[in-house]
């Protein structure tokens, strides 16, 4: 298994896909995914664009699906929920299809739907993604932050350097794929036992205390809470995995 960290979609290899992509957003797509699949909904459909999410939603009756929108850390208003995984209760989601949209989380999401292998990793379950990828051995796999419009973000980087720190020995290094593993491993070993303050002092984790969301930063920060995982079963459409 040949593993390699990116920071963005944009820094990714042109022309290139990997067998397994592992899609991190801490704050807060994949973590919102993985909360609403564990907590019942039946899929999760990914969109950069939220008149496309707001079109094929309204193909279903209202009672069976949900969707959810963020932009710049706040809610859409033409949607019914954010991106606040503290509002993906069993009760709010059970048996419905969501339909989502954010500003970082669904672009990576889209620029590697054609892997073979898609999965939503955040800190909250990324025990159950080490044990996958321990499992299923693929040849190579990419570790792709979402960040911030392009930019490099803190907490999703610490995320890749929690999975990372479960496939990598360092003293052996015939799997590391590129030096942002390694980076990557030395900031989670620097913040494992401190990820809320880490989360705090990233610039994104900062724009959402400005919205007064410390509790969702709360949220997010807590490791391996739920032992499931988003896996993209089509195109663009995510169901629970384990």
């Amino acid at each position: 298994m040949k593993i390699s960290v990116y920071h963005t979609p944009e820094s990714t290899p042109d022309n290139d896909i990997p067998d397994c992509a592992i899609v991190i957003d801490v704050l807060r797509a994949t973590t919102t995914i993985n909360t609403a699949l564990n907590n019942g909904a039946k899929s999760v459909k990914a969109f950069s664009d939220v008149d496309l999410l707001l079109a094929e939603s309204n193909l279903l009756p209202p009672a069976s699906r949900l969707t959810l929108g963020e932009r710049g850390g706040k809610k859409v208003d033409s949607c019914d929920l954010g991106n606040s995984p503290l509002d993906c209760s069993s009760e709010m989601v059970a048996q419905k299809q969501l339909f989502i949209s954010t500003t970082n989380g669904t672009r990576a999401l889209q620029r590697v739907t054609s892997a073979s292998t898609v999965i939503t990793g955040a800190i909250i379950n990324y025990g159950a993604v080490v044990n996958y990828l321990q499992k299923k051995q693929p040849e190579t796999l990419w570790l792709l932050g979402s960040g911030w419009e392009g930019g490099y973000s803190l907490e999703d980087t610490v995320c890749a350097g929690a999975i990372a720190s479960g496939l990598v020995d360092l003293n052996n290094s015939d799997n590391i794929g590129n030096d942002e593993v390694v980076a990557s491993i030395a900031l989670y070993d620097q913040w494992k036992d401190n990820l809320l303050g880490l989360f705090r002092l990233s610039s994104h984790g900062k724009r959402l205390l400005k919205l007064n969301l410390d509790e969702d930063l709360k949220y997010c920060c807590q490791e391996n809470i739920i032992s499931t995982f988003g896996i993209q079963t089509e195109k663009g459409v995510l169901t629970l995995g384990c």
